[in-house]
């Protein structure tokens, strides 16, 4: 059985600019081994990234290659209360991390992030990460 996968923007960006062999080469594996999730939000983020028409064009054709997810009706809720339950307890995460951690929670994904704030909504919310073999 294929595992279930969302590759956070952070790591996108650094297999797109090639800066980390081990990195590249984990993510090739896992491009052809598992199942790739792509929730919209990271789609959106790596075209507010791009460079040139050239790239977004790029990038919408690549991500054609995976499923597109999008929520359900209760995650923006379930993103705020993650949150909030990580600002009581003296931590601010970005809200579209905690999003993309409800949705991996709600498609039975893993996450691979180069972002270790991911770790503290890990405590929390009990996703699971895929931890980069270069870090």
């Amino acid at each position: 059985m294929r595992d279930n996968i969302i590759i956070d923007t952070s790591a996108w960006i650094d297999y797109f600019q090639k800066t980390n062999s081990e990195l590249s080469n984990q993510m090739d594996n896992l491009l052809s081994q598992a199942n790739i999730y792509a929730p919209k939000i990271i789609i959106a983020e790596l075209i507010q990234g791009a460079h040139s028409e050239k790239e977004v064009a790029l990038i919408k054709e690549f991500l054609e290659a995976f499923r597109i997810i999008g929520e359900k009706e209760d995650t923006w809720f379930k993103a705020g209360s993650l949150s909030y339950t990580l600002k009581k307890k003296g931590k601010t995460v970005n809200l579209t991390d905690c999003y993309i951690s409800i949705i991996a929670k709600e498609q039975n994904c893993a996450i691979l992030t180069l972002d270790k704030h991911f770790k503290e909504i890990e405590k929390v919310s009990g996703i699971k990460l895929i931890t980069p073999s270069a870090f």
